[in-house]
């Protein structure tokens, strides 16, 4: 038995951007959530000693265990044993393991439409059936207790994710609670998705496991701590607050910059980017092929950005993705690049 499973658009369009660097262009690569300032320096100098003096092996690391518990004690109030928590090489396998150990073949799993792309691969790739409900403007593209009410019948399982990908978006918290108390009296299991929290523009964000004790939480060293590539030598990156939050204010620099000059090119209806580093915008009056739309971009300019049908296969095609983890630099280049090529966009669709 076999499941259908949609590509994920977005590696194509990095594929190609990588054939034109090899050419000798040089690409701002806005495609993926992938931070560029670099993992935390004490965690760089960890991975030295450790590279120098230890023969490595099959790992488990209790003190990362005990840490991880300690986070959510001093960050959210949760106590967490260690003995909960899986390490995992990515969030990836984590959300894989959250559904095997909640859910059986053919239960229902919701998540808010648009949204990141594994959740409905996965979600079919295990033989469940996804539920995506739609969430636009009037929502700030998340899901609401209403929106989950609604459904003919309560699902088996639901997915959050505040700040979204690929919206940034987040979740109010009244409104998480309102989700997570309706959750609680249809007999809804709930993952969490929270592997961009710490990037967040509007203060402080909530774990669902503060308001549901039995929630399955998916973290990661990926997004704020910029360790992509490092997954699991996180113990001394969580000591290393100050350096990580000035990533976040380049962060933050760079969705200002954004903010302020997409409108000017056309490109005014924008998602709320609260946390998370994406900005989704609306380009249905340039295009109704967001994937044609971001490839002829990158070819004419250089900058790669991901297609909004990889996050929603219904209205996605007229939305297009910046992700704004790179250098303020390489933002301020792309918006040159980018700023004649909507110019003469428009004059032709005008």
């Amino acid at each position: 038995m076999t499941s259908r499973i949609d590509p994920f658009h977005a590696i194509a369009i990095s594929r190609r951007a990588h054939e034109l660097k090899c050419e000798g262009r040089r690409i701002i690569h806005m495609e993926f959530g992938q931070p560029s300032t670099g993992a935390p320096a004490a965690a760089i100098a960890r991975a030295h000693q450790v590279l120098d003096s230890d023969a490595m092996g099959y790992w488990e690391n209790a003190a990362l265990k005990e840490r991880i518990g300690r986070y959510y004690a001093e960050r959210h109030g949760v106590s967490v044993e260690p003995e909960r928590i899986f390490l995992t090489c990515g969030a990836s396998p984590a959300l894989v393991l959250a559904l095997h150990a909640l859910f059986a073949p053919g239960a229902r799993i919701a998540f808010a439409r648009p949204g990141y792309v594994a959740y409905r691969n996965v979600t079919r790739a295990l033989h469940m059936e996804p539920v995506e409900i739609e969430c636009g403007p009037d929502s700030h593209f998340q899901l609401s207790a209403r929106a989950l009410a609604a459904l003919d019948s309560a699902p088996d399982g639901i997915i959050l994710s505040s700040p979204a990908n690929p919206t940034g978006s987040v979740i109010p918290e009244g409104e998480l609670i309102a989700i997570m108390d309706l959750c609680r009296e249809r007999g809804i299991r709930v993952i969490s998705d929270e592997i961009y929290h710490g990037l967040s523009y509007v203060g402080p964000l909530r774990s669902a496991l503060e308001l549901d004790p039995d929630a399955l939480i998916v973290n990661s060293f990926s997004k704020y701590y910029s360790m992509a590539g490092w997954r699991l030598a996180g113990l001394v990156a969580f000591d290393c607050t100050d350096e990580l939050e000035g990533h976040v204010a380049t962060y933050r620099r760079n969705r200002d910059l954004l903010l302020n000059a997409l409108p000017r090119l056309g490109l005014g209806r924008i998602a709320p980017p609260d946390g998370a580093f994406y900005i989704y915008a609306d380009v249905s009056h340039l295009t109704d092929d967001s994937l044609a739309f971001c490839t002829e971009l990158l070819e004419d300019t250089g900058v790669a950005t991901a297609p909004g049908i990889d996050f929603d296969p219904v209205y996605g095609r007229g939305f297009i993705r910046f992700s704004f983890a790179v250098s303020t630099a390489e933002v301020e280049e792309a918006l040159a690049r980018i700023a004649p090529w909507f110019a003469a966009r428009e004059n032709r669709t005008g």
